[in-house]
């Protein structure tokens, strides 16, 4: 599995739900016009740009392990603060931040727990710290058509319903091992329209995440099949896709 790819192939697979995502979630969490906020796991930035929209470029900083997505948001934000790194070691003091948020990490964290700790640690006391993950194991997460139709075909695709977090609960019980004081979970949902089936497959095509890499593992028979079931089981185009995602928010 592999996010080092071009911003723009993620943008095309992910950044269609993860946009609109991040307005609701930045809402839930309780992200205003003052203070100070951390992206955690900021990829190429959905979420940062709304805090950069609500705090000022000052007011925000944003961590990630890719060199390419570090690359394509400094090239939209030049005087950001923008750091190399992963959720379990965190370049930054304690106590930094008023707000520090994770969306869809966690279920990509190797130590979930040891992640949201560390999130905990560079926000101040009383601080928020919030985080959320697609509703991977359920049917109402954005890639639930493409993975039913995996497995439909090939009942030994993994799919993506076991990774941290993708299961309602998770969530709270890694912030409650973190030493994190729970205040609410919930589901977050948003609706994303798409005009054309293939304007929905082709970014399964560029490699992006677990899905990406599974569909690069097929022949070109099996990828065939694969992009005719997901067409037989979504409604003809245009067809919206609803995309649910477990959200925690906790006191440091």
């Amino acid at each position: 599995m592999t996010f080092e790819v071009a911003a723009e192939a993620y943008n095309r697979f992910m950044g269609r739900y993860s946009g609109p995502l991040a307005t609701r979630f930045a809402d839930w969490s309780g992200v205003a016009r003052t203070g100070r906020a951390l992206d955690v796991g900021c990829g190429t930035g959905a979420l940062t740009r709304v805090l950069v929209d609500r705090l000022g470029v000052d007011g925000v900083s944003a961590v990630d392990p890719s060199a390419h997505f570090i690359a394509a948001l400094r090239r939209a934000f030049p005087t950001l603060d923008v750091q190399t790194g992963v959720a379990e070691h965190l370049p930054y003091p304690d106590d930094l931040f008023d707000v520090t948020l994770a969306q869809l990490v966690v279920h990509f964290m190797r130590d979930p727990v040891g992640g949201l700790r560390e999130m905990g640690r560079v926000t101040r006391p009383g601080g928020t710290v919030a985080a959320c993950v697609w509703d991977l194991a359920g049917d109402d997460g954005p890639l639930h058509t493409f993975w039913q139709a995996a497995r439909e075909l090939d009942p030994e695709a993994a799919g993506e319903g076991d990774l941290p977090g993708a299961r309602e609960g998770q969530l709270a019980q890694f912030c409650d091992a973190a030493g994190l004081v729970l205040l609410e979970d919930s589901l977050l949902t948003v609706v994303v329209r798409h005009d054309t089936f293939e304007e929905w497959w082709e970014p399964y095509t560029f490699g992006v995440g677990p899905a990406g890499d599974y569909v690069h593992g097929l022949d070109e028979p099996a990828r065939a099949a694969l992009r005719d079931r997901c067409r037989q089981l979504l409604p003809p185009a245009p067809f919206e896709v609803r995309a649910s995602a477990w959200a925690v928010r906790a006191h440091a």
